[in-house]
């Protein structure tokens, strides 16, 4: 089988707060008639598109690489975004799982999107 390219997608409840929300991240957000593509950096895109009965899903749908943390939950902060907290997960008190700390795979906090779509914020 050829494969010529991939992308992945995920749907949100409102595509205008969820452009606004990724462009606040910093990601590149094209609109089209079908939805949004998020555009990654090093190449490709995710298709973001509208329905109107979404409920987030249960799992991360968005990962997001960052060279620190630290500093990027801090700029998330200065926007109002918080770091996700979840039950049986050791996270520190700024909501970061030090995975890699440990020993234990990448340092990762998550936040919400508009939608309540899980993204993750992971360390390179």
């Amino acid at each position: 089988m050829r494969i010529d390219g991939a992308y992945s997608g995920f749907a949100v409840t409102d595509v205008a707060a969820a452009a606004e929300f990724y462009r606040r991240l910093g990601i590149a957000v094209t609109e089209t008639e079908q939805g949004l593509e998020l555009g990654v950096p090093g190449g490709g895109h995710v298709f973001v598109y509208p329905k109107p009965d979404h409920e987030p899903a249960g799992f991360t749908v968005f990962y997001l690489v960052v060279p620190d943390i630290d500093a990027a939950l801090d700029e998330l902060a200065g926007a109002g975004i918080r770091a996700e907290r979840y039950d049986g997960f050791p996270q520190d008190e700024r909501g970061v799982l030090r995975g890699r700390d440990a020993g234990r795979g990448p340092n990762i906090a998550w936040i919400l999107d508009p939608s309540r779509n899980v993204v993750a914020i992971t360390e390179s």
